[in-house]
C-alpha cells in the first residue's frame, strides 16, 4: 500500500493505492492553510478504508515547483512517515503529475503554473514509443519565451490564468491546446501511479536530503522586531 502527498498548491490532495491502483483520495481546496488539513483528511482517508499507517510500505510525494509554505508541509510529512515507518519516499515533479492525464494523447504536453512578476513555472513532457519521457526541465520563464520553442502541436495545462489563454492562442493558434479549466484539476491519484513506478523499480529518493523544487528562492518580509528575513 501506498500513500501519495500532494499540497503543491492551493488544491491539495491525499491518494491511498495499491501497487499505483487507487484504493481511496481526497481532495481538497487548502487555500494557504495546508498544515489544518492534512492530517485531518488523512485520519478520515485512512478511516473510510480501514486502513492504517502501519499498512503503507511507500510514500510518494508532489516536491514541486509550487507555494513555499505548501510543499514545506507536505515533504516534511511525507519524510516524517517515511523515517517514522522506515518505508521508501520518491518525490515527484508536480508539474509532471499535472502533464501525466494526457500522456496517451502523444503529443507534447506543457503544464504551466503562474509564478508570479509576469513569469510560469513549466515544462514538457510527451510520450514517445510506449516511453514517458520528460523534454525539458522544470524552470521558470515567460509565455513569450515559452512560445518561441513551440513548433507543434501542444497540449497546455495546469493552473493557466485567462490572460495566460490569450497569449497563447495569440501567439500559437491552432497550435496551442488548452485544457478547460473545469477538467484540469489536478488528482494525487496520477501521483500515485508516477510514484509506484519509481517505487516498483526501486528508484527511491534519499529520505534525509530530499527537498522540495522551488525554482525560486520564497518572498521575504522583515520582521518588526529585527531584521530578520521571514516566508511571506
Amino acid at each position: 500500500m501506498e500513500l501519495a502527498i500532494d499540497t503543491s498548491t492551493e488544491i491539495a490532495g491525499i491518494t491511498l493505492s495499491s501497487e499505483g491502483k487507487v484504493i481511496a483520495e481526497l481532495t481538497w481546496r487548502a487555500g494557504q492553510n495546508h498544515t489544518a488539513g492534512l492530517m485531518p483528511n488523512l485520519n478520515h482517508l485512512l478511516a473510510q478504508a480501514k486502513l492504517s499507517l502501519k499498512d503503507i510500505n511507500g510514500i510518494i510525494v508532489a516536491k514541486g515547483p509550487g507555494s513555499f509554505n505548501g510543499l514545506r508541509v507536505g515533504m516534511s510529512a511525507a519524510k516524517g512517515f517515511a523515517s517514522a515507518l522506515n518505508i521508501p519516499l520518491v518525490g515527484i515533479s508536480t508539474l509532471e503529475v499535472e502533464a501525466f492525464p494526457y500522456s496517451s494523447t502523444g503529443l507534447p504536453i506543457c503544464p504551466i503554473f503562474n509564478a508570479g512578476r509576469g513569469e510560469v513555472a513549466a515544462a514538457l513532457f510527451q510520450t514517445r514509443r510506449g516511453k514517458w519521457l520528460r523534454l525539458t526541465q522544470e524552470h521558470i520563464t515567460t509565455i513569450e519565451s515559452l512560445v518561441n520553442d513551440i513548433k507543434a502541436r501542444t497540449i497546455f495545462c495546469g493552473e493557466i490564468t485567462r490572460d495566460m489563454q490569450l497569449q497563447l492562442k495569440a501567439k500559437l493558434g491552432r497550435k496551442a491546446s488548452i485544457v478547460d479549466s473545469s477538467a484540469a484539476l489536478r488528482r494525487s491519484g496520477y501521483l500515485a501511479e508516477l510514484g509506484w513506478s519509481r517505487l516498483k523499480a526501486g528508484d527511491f529518493d534519499n529520505t534525509a536530503t530530499l527537498e522540495p523544487l522551488y525554482l525560486r528562492r520564497p518572498s521575504i518580509t522583515i520582521s518588526s522586531k529585527g531584521n530578520l528575513p521571514l516566508p511571506e
